[in-house]
C-alpha cells in the first residue's frame, strides 16, 4: 500500500496536517467573516505548503511522483469549484451568518480527512484485486462524470436545491431532536435537559454528505493520474485543508470563473482517455505531460473567463 513511502513519511504526512489545522483553528478562533485579504494569503499559504511537500516528493523519491501529486492536487482543486458552489447553496439555505461559515467548513474538513482515506483505500484496493478491470470502470466512470457535468453545464434553468428538505437532513432530525434556533456557533445546545442539535449542526451534515457525494467524482479522477496510494491521498488532502480559504474567495469571484468549468470537463475526458488507452496497452503518458496538459487546460479556463466573460445567469449570479 505505501508502494516506496516509508510509515515515517506517512507520520509525518499527517503530523503536518495536524500542525496545519491546529495553526488555522487559532488563527480564527473568533467568529468573524473572513475578508478577502485574509481568504487570498490563507489560500496563498496552502498552495505554498502543497508546493513544498512537492519539492519533498521531488527531493526524496522523483520528479515523476512529484509531477503526479501536482497534476492529483491541481484536479482535486479544479473540481472543487462545484462543490464550493454547492456549499453556497448549503449556506444560503439554512441562513449561516458569515461569521459561522468558517467553523462549520472547519468541521466539514476534519470529517472530508476521515472520508477521503476510506475513499482512496477502497478505490486502491479494487485495483489492487481486480487489476485493469478495475482501471477500465475507473476510465468509463470519469467519462460518464465529464458528460454528467457537460449536460448540467448546458441547462438553462439553474435551481437550487432545498437543503432544509435533504434527504441528509431529514435522516438527522430522525434521530435527533432539533432546536428551533441557531445559538451562536454551537452545533448542540442543552435545555430542560434535554440534547438538542441546532440547524447549524444540520448545515454541517448536509456539507458533510455534498463533499462525500462530490469524492465519487474526485477520488476516481486522481486515481487515475496515480495508483499510489500515498500520493492519491495526499494531493487530495492538501487540496482539502485550502478549500475554506478558497471558499471565501471564490464567493467573491465566482461570477468571474464562467468557462472554467468546461476546462475541467476537458480535464476529466482527457484523463478519462489517458487511463483506457493505459489499460489497453497502447500507450503511457508521462507524468510530465499530464501535468503540463492539466495545468494549460486550467489557465485556458481561466484565461477564456476573462477574455469571453459569460454573460448568462449562472456566472452573474
Amino acid at each position: 500500500m505505501l508502494e516506496g513511502y516509508s510509515l515515517l513519511e506517512v507520520g509525518g504526512f499527517f503530523v503536518l496536517v495536524i500542525v496545519a489545522l491546529v495553526v488555522d483553528l487559532y488563527a480564527h478562533k473568533k467568529d468573524e467573516a473572513i475578508s478577502i485579504k485574509s481568504s487570498v494569503l490563507w489560500t496563498i499559504f496552502w498552495i505554498f505548503l502543497a508546493f513544498v511537500f512537492a519539492g519533498y516528493i521531488w527531493k526524496a523519491h522523483s520528479a515523476d511522483d512529484a509531477s503526479l501529486f501536482i497534476a492529483g492536487y491541481l484536479l482535486e482543486k479544479s473540481l472543487s469549484v462545484d462543490n464550493l458552489f454547492v456549499i453556497m447553496a448549503i449556506f444560503a439555505n439554512f441562513a449561516v451568518k458569515d461569521e459561522y461559515q468558517h467553523r462549520v467548513l472547519y468541521f466539514g474538513i476534519l470529517g472530508a480527512i476521515i472520508f477521503r482515506l476510506i475513499f482512496v483505500a477502497g478505490g486502491t484496493t479494487l485495483i489492487a484485486l481486480f487489476g485493469k478491470w478495475a482501471l477500465l470502470a475507473f476510465g468509463i466512470f470519469i467519462l460518464w462524470s465529464a458528460w454528467k457535468m457537460w449536460q448540467a453545464s448546458k441547462e438553462d434553468t439553474h435551481e437550487i436545491e432545498d437543503y432544509n428538505d435533504h434527504w441528509s437532513v431529514r435522516f438527522t432530525k430522525k434521530i435527533f431532536p432539533v432546536y428551533d434556533k441557531l445559538v451562536g456557533h454551537n452545533f448542540f445546545v442543552r435545555e430542560g435537559g434535554k440534547l438538542y442539535v441546532t440547524p447549524l449542526f444540520l448545515c454541517l451534515v448536509a456539507v458533510e454528505v455534498a463533499d462525500v457525494m462530490f469524492a465519487f467524482d474526485s477520488v476516481p479522477a486522481i486515481i487515475a493520474i496515480t495508483q499510489k496510494t500515498f500520493l492519491v491521498y495526499t494531493s487530495n488532502i492538501f487540496a482539502i485543508l485550502g478549500l475554506r480559504s478558497m471558499y471565501f474567495m471564490l464567493a467573491a469571484a465566482k461570477r468571474y470563473l464562467c468557462h472554467l468549468e468546461k476546462a475541467v470537463i476537458v480535464i476529466l475526458v482527457f484523463i478519462g482517455i489517458k487511463m483506457l488507452i493505459a489499460v489497453a496497452g497502447i500507450s503511457h503518458i508521462n507524468p510530465m505531460v499530464s501535468l503540463a496538459i492539466v495545468v494549460g487546460l486550467l489557465i485556458l479556463g481561466v484565461l477564456a473567463s476573462f477574455i469571453w466573460p459569460d454573460k448568462g445567469q449562472k456566472c452573474s449570479e
